[in-house]
């Protein structure tokens, strides 16, 4: 019965927007916080694009955090990818035609996801790295949780466009990790993380990075573009910029 009403309301929802614009599935949740700035990201720029009174057209799967951190504190990653992978599959039953999981991190398992929705599936690190790529940047360093920045899914994704990954060192990825869960995922920005992350961005800046990857979208929450001097690259943005990219490809065709 759920599934039958996310289906109609979707199809309602097609025929009351601008022709040929694409339902956007989001897997979200991960956490709220940042779920939320897709939301706004999305909206807005769909308004943008088309004009006043339209936003986007969306269908969400949001998670309890704290069910999706126990897998990942407990290594059950295969579990978590089954989880998201048969929500990946409600969605596009329901009517989406675009899918994004609002998370760096749990792209780790996005390969289940892929295999059920193919090319409506939109990665973020391939979003990252055309972003990297059109700003001329060949080498970047990537900020996110210990997972994201240890694990080699997201560093080879990008290495294989051809772009040079930094990672901070140890004592550094432990304390953005720190930052990430005990702060940020529970909506607590404060100033005093934020000084550690830009003393963090300095020492790869010294290293010779070009430009730096906020590879946890919670980072978006603490530091801006304005706070560096280097490009910066705000993944939940560019991730979302590039779900409305393809949820309104069709006008472009």
């Amino acid at each position: 019965m759920a599934s039958a009403t996310l289906t109609w309301r979707a199809t309602v929802s097609r025929r009351l927007v601008a022709a040929d614009v694409r339902t956007i599935g989001l897997l979200g949740g991960m956490s709220w916080e940042s779920t939320l700035e897709y939301e706004r990201v999305l909206t807005a720029e769909v308004r943008r694009r088309l004009g006043r009174g339209h936003s986007a057209d969306m269908l969400i799967r949001c998670y309890d955090f704290a069910d999706i951190e126990a897998l990942q504190s407990r290594g059950r990653w295969q579990e978590a990818g089954e989880l998201l992978a048969r929500d990946a599959e409600r969605l596009l039953t329901a009517g989406a035609e675009v899918l994004l999981l609002c998370t760096n991190t749990m792209h780790s398992v996005a390969a289940g996801i892929e295999a059920v929705a193919g090319d409506r599936f939109v990665h973020i690190a391939d979003a990252t790295a055309d972003a990297i790529l059109a700003a001329g940047v060949r080498r970047v360093a990537l900020l996110g949780t210990r997972f994201t920045m240890e694990q080699a899914f997201y560093r080879s994704r990008l290495e294989g466009r051809g772009i040079d990954v930094l990672i901070p060192d140890e004592p550094d990825r432990e304390r953005l990790h720190a930052i990430i869960y005990d702060e940020l995922v529970r909506g607590e920005v404060r100033d005093g993380s934020r000084a550690d992350v830009l003393a963090i961005i300095g020492r790869l800046t010294a290293r010779g990075t070009a430009g730096v990857i906020a590879g946890c979208t919670e980072i978006e929450l603490l530091v801006t573009a304005a706070d560096v001097t280097v490009p910066y690259f705000p993944t939940a943005r560019l991730h979302a910029v590039a779900g409305v990219d393809a949820a309104l490809a069709s006008q472009r065709s």
